[in-house]
């Protein structure tokens, strides 16, 4: 996952604070990169009118502080993105909220906007240049891009998603910088081929170039000896190749005088599980994959089978019947747990919509009963509009909701602050529970494909007989 550094948003030339805070919202909820507005979520503010309610904070700052804003700073902005098919957009919905929260500490309105339009699924994360008490202002600091970033990856590892390791930030777009989209170049490739034909420690310098040609590299010899793949134009020079790719190095750590380190570049990383799913190597040599893929993945499955069989006994589930029986019991404590956290994330959110709309009701009642006295004057509505705008959006939420009693703001306090704690206490279960029950499925998953190919084995000598 990456983040960007926190982005300033300004006030537009030729335009208003509030037609600059509408523009910048609505983009982020666009309704068909949020799936219809389902991947929006927000703190001390309604997503449908988050762009008055930024408005009015801003009027309540200028009244109770006597103070006009001295930069043109409306909102910040963080982009946070995940690895394409990693992340569902529920979860990097939830983490976005999280990153929000500890960013701003809870003093500040934020939405957040999940995008699924694009490959990687990315949150834009919208703060109130205002705080909620509405007495100062967001102070951006030397080295938040850093803090943005640890925050994002600490996140990112706690709920097991990939990071960005040792990211370079360039003119390069964001695409490429991630790696996502990049291909691989002649010489990108040339190298990989070289580091495992070395790691298969080869006899001599005749040795590895023939084994680069059972890769499918064509040999040239001379007085720079250099390698061609298929459909390249032109012979890649084992010296253009450098930092430890040249025939003399190559040389050196054949005959072990040298150690080789492959050259690799800053790559999104991740904590590879115990156990991975056996590949299934017919189906993918009929999707067009050839023999060098073949190869690699028999040694893939051998090495993954030696894994499961080490799972199993080291856990003492070599009896199928007992490895489904803990499969069960890991998928139900998974869900159990899950259904809590979520449960309380959907209290967490009511609580926090309800709250801010009791505010927003008791600030802008008076201004809603003088409008209706007014009998509900255009004039009067265009003068006060983002209020009665605020207090209608309340009074609808609390139909929505079924409210009939408004509770306390300090009854509403408490308790998010006892489902927060409760959720807290849960997740480090949860995390738990979530990585058992990946090992176990992939486990089994794993037997269950290795009797499967026992049973196979079986059948053929009964077929060639017939």
């Amino acid at each position: 996952m990456a983040t960007t550094r926190i982005i300033s948003m300004h006030i537009n030339k030729g335009k208003t604070v509030a037609q600059c805070l509408t523009d910048r919202t609505d983009y982020a909820k666009n309704p068909d990169k949020t799936a219809g507005g389902e991947l929006v979520s927000a703190y001390e503010c309604d997503p449908a009118s988050v762009d008055a309610e930024f408005m009015l904070s801003k009027r309540q700052y200028r009244t109770i502080t006597g103070r006009e804003q001295k930069n043109d700073v409306i909102a910040y902005q963080v982009r946070q993105s995940f690895r394409p098919g990693e992340v569902t957009p529920e979860l990097a919905n939830r983490l976005g909220y999280e990153l929000a929260m500890k960013l701003t500490k809870g003093r500040h309105a934020f939405i957040i906007a999940t995008h699924i339009d694009k490959a990687h699924i990315h949150n834009h994360v919208i703060w109130n240049s205002t705080a909620l008490d509405c007495t100062r202002k967001y102070r951006d600091f030397i080295g938040s891009a850093r803090a943005v970033r640890r925050i994002s990856d600490t996140l990112c590892v706690e709920n097991g998603l990939s990071i960005v390791a040792n990211p370079q930030h360039g003119n390069s777009s964001y695409n490429k910088w991630l790696g996502t989209n990049k291909k691989l170049s002649y010489q990108d490739r040339l190298r990989l081929a070289i580091d495992a034909v070395l790691a298969e420690k080869p006899v001599d310098f005749d040795a590895f170039i023939r084994a680069l040609q059972a890769a499918g590299y064509e040999y040239k010899d001379g007085k720079q000896p250099g390698f061609r793949a298929v459909g390249q134009e032109r012979f890649t020079r084992l010296r253009s190749l450098k930092d430890g790719y040249s025939e003399e190095e190559i040389r050196a750590v054949i005959s072990g005088l040298k150690t080789h380190t492959p050259r690799r570049k800053p790559a999104l990383t991740q904590a590879p599980p115990r156990v991975n799913l056996l590949v299934d190597i017919q189906a993918m040599l009929q999707a067009g994959k050839g023999a060098g893929y073949e190869r690699w993945a028999k040694v893939f499955n051998l090495k993954q089978m030696a894994k499961t069989m080490n799972y199993l006994s080291e856990n003492g589930l070599l009896e199928y019947s007992a490895l489904e029986e803990k499969a069960g019991t890991v998928t139900a404590r998974f869900n159990e747990l899950s259904d809590q956290i979520k449960s309380a994330e959907k209290r967490l959110a009511e609580i926090a919509v309800l709250r801010t709309h009791i505010v927003n009701y008791s600030k802008t009642r008076e201004v809603y009963v003088a409008y209706r006295k007014a009998g509900y004057s255009k004039k009067f509505l265009a003068e006060h509009e983002s209020d009665i705008l605020l207090h209608k959006a309340a009074k609808k939420a609390f139909d929505e909701l079924g409210v009939k009693k408004l509770p306390t703001v300090k009854s509403l306090q408490t308790e998010y602050a006892e489902k927060l704690a409760d959720k807290k206490k849960a997740y480090p279960s949860f995390v738990k529970a979530r990585e058992e029950m990946k090992e176990v499925l992939t486990a089994k998953a794993n037997y269950d494909r290795l009797l499967s190919m026992a049973q196979e084995e079986r059948k053929r000598p009964h077929e060639q007989e017939k």
